[in-house]
């Protein structure tokens, strides 16, 4: 079911040609806009034909009533309520304990005052389809309440009953989202970008989906906010030895696989009888899984066994794809933590999987995938604020940099900044006619 890729005996340094899915094809992102355009132009009418076409439901209100969220906490077995509150609790204490900005600065009589400012109004989205994400409401919610966004706003797909599952609306309720609409895909992301009559606007957007909604959100970047990582399609990249049960490394391969097409699932060891027998146990788990079809289909497409001359160079082949999930199962897996340079989340050792990341470690399960690990990073409340600042100048000040600045600001050949600086100081060289 596993590729196989021998990269033992490569020299140090070698170019790392490694496959990858192909996301951003023209097909995609020209439907992509199609889309955009047509719920742009249109609003909620384009959202509804949409809906019928891609979701196969008729569709008359888009936003789910208010007294349904709180209906559904209480609807949810208690076993499940007790979780996700444990889960919301966890996420709040981790992205609370960021604290508060820095001090204020102060050089030579000028202070600069450190200010952030939430976002106004915040859309986040769940995927749906194939699987429900009651995790994904309070991953992407929570942060931003904790940011202090007066207004949150959630889509998720509707079922085929038109319907969102009770456990995301119960999400949603514990979360503090404040609107919860039955919209998904690229339409959704057009909804909150735009803005319709039933969907005001907001002004940023996060949150994991499919290859359309991922690529959506990098369309409407610039008409609102988008953070930096492409949050597709799951990933995850195994680095085991063997130290580490064969069946725990399997596991933890097929979690992420499980969640359907174009993600990738790698194993990565220098260890040809721990490929072997991780190989062997994938086999055996998928044969078992509830999810076998979406399970097979992506390791057919994106998984992949990769035999290394050692640690070293296994940690530079994690380092090349970049994944959204990074499990270092080996013994004293602290010592290759150093060699991490691109990943979303690191999980360390063989008793830290990566589900407990995606349920209640508290840090946020939206991470980078597509390779924008290289740049990008998990959802935070960074991704809420808006970093101010605010300068303020004594007389001390003014005397001691203003002719810096009417040098420099000569220099570019703009003279009122230099003459702003000189009136302050008392040194005004222009005089009228």
């Amino acid at each position: 079911m596993l590729r196989t890729l021998d990269l033992r005996g490569r020299p140090a340094g070698a170019p790392l040609d490694l496959p990858r899915p192909d996301l951003g094809a023209e097909g995609p992102v020209a439907q992509v806009r199609e889309i955009l355009a047509d719920v742009r132009r249109r609003g909620d009418e384009a959202v509804r034909e949409l809906t019928a076409r891609f979701d196969h439901v008729e569709l008359d209100e888009l936003r789910v009533p208010t007294e349904a969220l709180e209906a559904a906490v209480a609807s949810i077995p208690g076993e499940l309520r007790v979780a996700l509150t444990e889960a919301r609790d966890a996420i709040w204490a981790f992205h609370a304990h960021r604290g508060s900005p820095p001090p204020p600065y102060e050089r030579g009589g000028i202070e600069v005052t450190h200010l952030e400012l939430p976002v106004d109004r915040a859309g986040v989205y769940a995927p749906g389809g194939l699987a429900k994400y009651p995790s994904s409401v309070l991953m992407t919610a929570v942060p931003a309440k904790v940011a202090g966004v007066a207004s949150v706003a959630c889509c998720v797909p509707p079922g085929r009953d038109g319907q969102l599952p009770v456990e995301i609306l119960a999400a949603a309720a514990l979360a503090g989202v404040d609107e919860v609409y039955r919209i998904g895909g690229a339409q959704a992301i057009g909804a909150l970008a735009y803005g319709t009559a039933s969907v005001p606007k907001v002004d940023v957007i996060v949150g994991p989906g499919s290859r359309w909604v991922s690529i959506a959100q990098r369309e409407v970047r610039g008409v609102v906010g988008v953070p930096a990582a492409f949050a597709g399609p799951s990933e995850v990249v195994v680095v085991a030895d063997d130290t580490t049960p064969a069946s725990w490394a399997a596991i933890d391969v097929i979690v992420q696989a499980e969640h359907g097409p174009d993600g990738l699932a790698w194993l990565i060891t220098w260890s040809e009888a721990t490929a072997s027998a991780v190989a062997e146990e994938i086999d055996r788990l998928v044969a078992a899984s509830p999810r076998r079809a979406e399970t097979a289909s992506t390791l057919e497409q994106g998984g992949y066994v990769v035999l290394t001359d050692g640690p070293e160079q296994a940690m530079e082949v994690a380092n090349a794809v970049a994944p959204e999930h990074l499990e270092l199962l080996v013994d004293d897996a602290e010592a290759l933590l150093p060699l991490v340079r691109h990943a979303g989340a690191v999980f360390l050792g063989p008793r830290s999987p990566a589900s407990i990341g995606d349920y209640l470690a508290g840090p946020s399960h939206v991470l980078p995938t597509f390779a924008t690990a290289r740049f990008a990073s998990v959802l935070g409340v960074e991704d809420f604020v808006r970093r101010v600042h605010a300068v303020r100048v004594r007389h001390d000040g003014i005397a001691r940099v203003a002719h810096h600045v009417a040098a420099i600001a000569t220099a570019e050949g703009l003279p009122a900044h230099a003459e702003s600086v000189r009136l302050r100081a008392g040194e005004a060289t222009w005089s009228a006619p």
